[in-house]
């Protein structure tokens, strides 16, 4: 048995079974001097250091919080964490001006990390996910969702997946796949669009289920990348094949996918950055979760961010993510999404911490799972370096994780030598 004391706050974000929507958001059930029992990897007892401490027996590893705060892991709900090479190229001609857009159509973007992942091994995929897999625990985040999309042909694209099934086995990491075959028309695609739909729908998708590969299929739904219509059979297909659906919506433009994770009935609605009212309405009528990124937007220098705060008032289980990814959002730090919620999105910390533990918890179907810290859930756990939560999205560009725990196994610990 493992006992956790001295926390200056245990935010156990206890609640109803169920994303939380509106004012639920800002209910954290933070514990003062707050303790846990854990047991064979759950929790099995939360409360006050005075009713837990009487509990501890002479078998107990007892770890000291040293009066910090205690978190729930961070669950990353949208990321890209396969990938071979970089895009720091791209990175300093934004800088000096170019937009994304025309990166991506003098042949850069994602069809430029798709050329370097292609020629990668899976081996070398894997030992490139297991240095971004350290990055993720070093920001309090114990659960990743895990999107292909860097291959877009059959093969790599299974290689892609496979990697990310030997992430999951071989690193503490929880990953969650997504198979995002629909990502882009590759190169040798570009003037046959609806063969690579085929493809998608015919090879990709049956191969991926058959393997079970992935829990989750999503598209980049847009007029200049898949169609709402090409979209639409996408994901229908997906789900025949008994895949749950995501769907990049409205990110570039008010292309109506929010309107059609709607219809469909998706897990998530992903970006968001262009919905509107029509669209939000939408979301909340067919009980969408909609994940925002804020870091895209600020690594491609936008100032379009989601409209956070109408969704919240409309009653949405609001997600927050980082959309790691090489080109439009490098970063693997909830910290920095956090701060990010704040300053741009006018959510108030205790909605941020909400959208990136319990809310993306539920969107990826394991809020019975993990995301808070209840009795009988997996202990996922973060020991964060400060005694106050919303030190965590204030104190930004640092790692506030001391020591990080999953499945009551500590997983990392800042070497403070």
């Amino acid at each position: 048995m493992l006992a956790v004391i001295n926390c200056a706050q245990l935010v156990t974000l206890a609640g109803p079974a169920r994303p939380r929507v509106g004012a639920e958001m800002c209910e954290l059930g933070i514990v003062e001097d707050g303790a846990m029992l854990i047991r064979d990897g759950r929790i099995e007892a939360v409360g006050a250091r005075r009713e837990i401490e009487p509990r501890i027996t002479g078998e107990t590893e007892v770890v000291d919080a040293g009066g910090r705060v205690a978190l729930p892991g961070f669950v990353d709900a949208h990321a890209h964490p396969v990938f071979a090479g970089t895009r720091a190229d791209e990175f300093e001609q934004r800088a000096r001006g170019a937009t994304y857009q025309e990166i991506a159509a003098a042949g850069g973007g994602i069809r430029a990390t798709v050329r370097k992942t292609r020629a990668a091994t899976e081996d070398e995929l894997v030992t490139a996910g297991k240095r971004y897999a350290e990055w993720f625990l070093r920001g309090g985040t114990t659960t990743v969702e895990a999107k292909s999309g860097y291959g877009l042909s059959l093969e790599d694209e299974l290689k892609i997946l496979r990697a990310i099934r030997r992430l999951n086995d071989e690193t503490p990491l929880c990953y969650v796949p997504t198979f995002l075959g629909a990502h882009d028309v590759p190169d040798e695609y570009r003037s046959r669009r609806e063969e690579y739909v085929r493809l998608v729908i015919e090879e990709m998708l049956p191969r991926v289920a058959e393997e079970k590969l992935a829990k989750f299929c999503d598209v980049f739904c847009e007029e200049r990348v898949f169609t709402l219509e090409e979209s639409r059979r996408i994901l229908s297909a997906a789900r025949a094949q008994g895949l749950g659906l995501r769907m990049h919506a409205d990110q570039l433009s008010l292309s109506g996918g929010a309107q059609l994770a709607a219809e469909l009935q998706a897990a998530t609605a992903d970006h968001l950055e262009h919905t509107d009212t029509v669209g939000i309405t939408a979301l909340r009528a067919a009980n969408v979760q909609p994940v925002l990124l804020p870091g895209s937007v600020y690594a491609l220098g936008s100032t379009r961010y989601p409209a956070a705060r109408a969704m919240i008032d409309a009653g949405l289980a609001v997600v927050l993510a980082t959309d790691f990814n090489p080109g439009s959002s490098p970063t693997p730090s909830m910290p920095m999404i956090l701060s990010l919620a704040a300053t741009h999105l006018k959510m108030s910390p205790a909605e941020a911490l909400t959208a990136v533990t319990i809310n993306a918890a539920y969107s990826l179907g394991l809020g019975d799972e993990t995301g808070s810290l209840a009795a009988e859930k997996r202990a996922d756990f973060v020991v964060h370096d400060c005694v106050d939560y919303r030190e965590v999205g204030y104190f930004f560009g640092i790692e506030h994780a001391h020591a990080v725990y999953i499945a009551g196994r500590e997983v990392y610990r800042r070497n403070e030598a």
